[in-house]
C-alpha cells in the first residue's frame, strides 16, 4: 500500500480497512475484553496520537523507521528473555503503560504501526489468546476511529477517492477475517505467544523496507 500510493498517503486509505476489520474482532470477541488494561493504555495512545499529528508532517521518515525498528527489535528481544525466564510477574509500573502507549500512539498516526507496541504490552500482561484480541479490538477501534477526523481535516489523507479504494479492498478484509477466527481456534497459547513475537519481530524488519 505505502509503495503504491506513499507512505503517508496509504495511512489514510488503511484507517478505514482497520475500522471495518475492528468492528467485526470487537462482535465476535466481546466478551472476553479486559476493560483494565484498555483503561491503563488507552489515555497514552491517546497522547500518542496527537503527539504524532503534529510531528508527522515534518518528520524524516527514514530516521522514524529506523528508530520504531530498533525500539520494536530491542522490546521483543526483552520479552523472549522474560519468556525463557518463566516468571509470571506482569508490569505494574505506570511508566511501563506510558512508555509504551505514547509510542504506540505516535507510529500508529504516523504509519498505522502500532500493533507491534501493543503486542508488547499485552504480552507482558500474559493475556490468553482471547482476551489478547478482545482487548486489542477494542483498543484500536477506539483509537483508529480518534483518528479519522485528523486524517479528513488535518492531514487530509481520507477522502472520497480513498474511500471508493477501500470499497474495493473490503472484501480481501472479509476473507482475512474468517481465516484468522478459524486460526485462533486451532492455535495453541504457548505457540500463540511465539508466533505473536516472531511476527512483530518480522514487522519491525519490514518496518526499515517499507
Amino acid at each position: 500500500m505505502a509503495l503504491a500510493f506513499g507512505a503517508k498517503e496509504s495511512t489514510g486509505i488503511i484507517v478505514p480497512l482497520l475500522i471495518v476489520g475492528d468492528i467485526f474482532a470487537v462482535i465476535y470477541y466481546n466478551r472476553h475484553t479486559q476493560w483494565k488494561y484498555i483503561v491503563r493504555f488507552l489515555p497514552w495512545m491517546v497522547a500518542g496520537v496527537l503527539i504524532g499529528v503534529f510531528i508527522g508532517k515534518d518528520l524524516d521518515e527514514n530516521t522514524f523507521k529506523i528508530g520504531m525498528a530498533i525500539i520494536i527489535l530491542g522490546s521483543v528481544l526483552m520479552m523472549y528473555w522474560w519468556d525463557q525466564k518463566k516468571s509470571k510477574n506482569v508490569p505494574t509500573h505506570w511508566g511501563f503503560a506510558g512508555f509504551i502507549g505514547v509510542l504506540a500512539g505516535i507510529t500508529t498516526m504516523i504509519g498505522n504501526l502500532a500493533g507491534a507496541f501493543s503486542n508488547i504490552f499485552f504480552l507482558a500482561m500474559r493475556l490468553p489468546k482471547n482476551e489478547f484480541i478482545g482487548t486489542a479490538a477494542w483498543l484500536f477501534f477506539i483509537i483508529n476511529i480518534f483518528k479519522v477526523p485528523f486524517h479528513i481535516w488535518s492531514w487530509g489523507t481520507i477522502t472520497t477517492e480513498t474511500l471508493l479504494i477501500d470499497l474495493k479492498l473490503i472484501p480481501g478484509i472479509l476473507v482475512g477475517l474468517f481465516i484468522g477466527v478459524r486460526l485462533v481456534k486451532i492455535i495453541k497459547e504457548d505457540f500463540y505467544r511465539k508466533m505473536i513475537l516472531i511476527l512483530t519481530a518480522m514487522g519491525a524488519i519490514l518496518i526499515l523496507f517499507r
